[in-house]
């Protein structure tokens, strides 16, 4: 897989995870993340891979997918990716630590930092 194929396979994996429609599926949220999966929220908050699943699947309907500027993709061992990104709609820079496995690419760890827009 080149560069350029990791990227964009990466970038629809967390477009998929902000996708309202997705994040209102516990079983396509569930196919995405890693079982070891945890999330330091924009404000510090630590959330366990079921404490994630039970919050998106109670959080209300979006009306659209945020929109993701400044994607990078880094190798940082065999089969691990770093994707880095900015969501200015809620003012955060991303980062997700990607894994594939034998489901496939999911997500082994995310942060979100909020910054002042």
């Amino acid at each position: 897989m080149t560069r350029a194929e990791l990227e964009a396979e990466i970038r629809r994996l967390e477009e998929r995870l902000l996708d309202p429609k997705v994040r209102a599926d516990p079983e396509a949220v569930d196919a995405l993340l890693d079982p070891e999966f945890t999330e330091i929220g924009q404000y510090g908050r630590v959330w366990t891979r079921a404490a994630i699943l039970a919050a998106l699947a109670a959080e209300p309907e979006l009306t659209g997918a945020s929109t993701i500027e400044d994607f990078t993709v880094r190798r940082v061992a065999p089969g691990v990716v770093l994707a880095t990104y900015t969501l200015p709609e809620g003012g955060s820079r991303r980062s997700s630590l990607w894994r594939k496995g034998d489901a496939g690419w999911q997500m082994l760890f995310h942060q979100g930092t909020h910054f002042d827009a």
